[in-house]
């Protein structure tokens, strides 16, 4: 066994200099943050909607959907704050295959990194400069987030990371709104916990320097599903698991309690058509409940051009080749319908 140290990588500061973001664009951006931070407090009465591709494998496809979606978000911005999931890095189970465009900025070639890094963020700023909306992307890799930290409205920490410490510890430091996952095991105790850690201040070595933070007051629950006992997966957005939640927020000192509610993943088992009632589902049960309602703050929604999912070599231009998406028809359809029930 041994580790190859391959080439030296150009360090974030380079990148961001080599691809900034235009002056036009930064000056817009604390204007979207408030909109996000708002939708996540609950203080401007709107809900925020996370919603994308799987993984954003392709440019031009990418491009593609967030022009529809800017396009929709003229028709919901009363009542929805709408952030497109551009979604870089894949987190594999096993390890092995697809891992995103960091690794594979043509999926059909071989690892490639350097590029890899460069893709990532031209994707970022051209989806920024297009439609005039600020991303989300998941924070699979920590060291990573210098890449895009000037360019995320939203940021995630997925199932499989949101026990690790580098993860809690990073989250602590980032400036906008971070979703905890809920581990595949389904653990809210941990969930929670990852919570409490990003909201504090901490200290910390981070790419070569010893770091403080002062903690993350939006760091907030995100519920996904879970794996049983039995190897199956479980939902956890019905009306008692949203009511256990609130109950155990509670429980605690956090600021801005709020949950966002993913409707693929294990919630739908991976059943992207089911995300249209699991919506409606979640919408009901915050019509009946005060408690749900003063925690609920929106939904992930895994969306493409097309219904589906097709092998990393497949040709059908907008089809996920991770998880299964809900097509744009579906999806346009699905966000008038959030925003009229609102």
């Amino acid at each position: 066994m041994s580790m190859n140290f391959k080439r030296r990588l150009p360090i974030p500061k380079e990148i961001r200099e080599e691809l900034p973001l235009s002056a036009e664009m930064q000056a817009k951006k604390p204007e979207f943050d408030a909109e996000v931070t708002g939708a996540l407090t609950g203080t401007n009465g709107k809900i925020l909607v996370v919603v994308g591709p799987c993984s954003a494998d392709r440019e031009d496809a990418v491009l593609e959907y967030v022009t529809r979606l800017a396009k929709l978000r003229e028709s919901v911005s009363d009542k929805i704050v709408l952030v497109p999931r551009v979604y870089t890095n894949k987190p594999r189970t096993k390890g092995t295959g697809y891992k995103g465009i960091l690794h594979n900025p043509d999926p059909a070639k071989p690892d490639d990194l350097l590029e890899g890094i460069k893709a990532l963020r031209h994707l970022h700023l051209r989806v920024i400069e297009e439609s005039g909306m600020f991303t989300a992307d998941e924070m699979l890799y920590p060291e990573n987030h210098q890449f895009l930290h000037d360019l995320l409205s939203y940021v995630a920490v997925g199932a499989r990371s949101t026990e690790n410490q580098g993860h809690r510890l990073v989250a602590s430091g980032v400036s906008v709104p971070v979703g905890m996952k809920n581990p595949t095991g389904g653990s809210l105790d941990v969930m929670l916990n990852s919570i409490y850690a990003a909201q504090q201040s901490q200290t910390f070595i981070y790419r070569n320097w010893e770091v403080e933070t002062s903690g993350n007051p939006l760091a907030h629950a995100v519920l996904r599903g879970r794996i049983g006992s039995d190897g199956r997966p479980h939902a956890n957005y019905h009306y008692e698991h949203l009511e256990h939640l609130a109950n155990a927020y509670n429980t605690t000192d956090f600021a801005n309690p709020a949950v966002i509610v993913d409707c693929n993943h294990d919630n739908s088992a991976k059943r992207p058509l089911e995300q249209m009632r699991i919506c409606n589902e979640v919408l009901d049960s915050v019509a009946r409940s005060k408690v749900i309602a003063g925690l609920f703050r929106g939904f992930m929604i895994e969306s493409y051009l097309e219904d589906g999912a097709q092998d990393v070599s497949g040709s059908v231009f907008g089809k996920s080749i991770t998880d299964p998406c809900l097509g744009w028809e579906k999806t346009s359809h699905l966000i008038m319908g959030i925003a009229d029930r609102l």
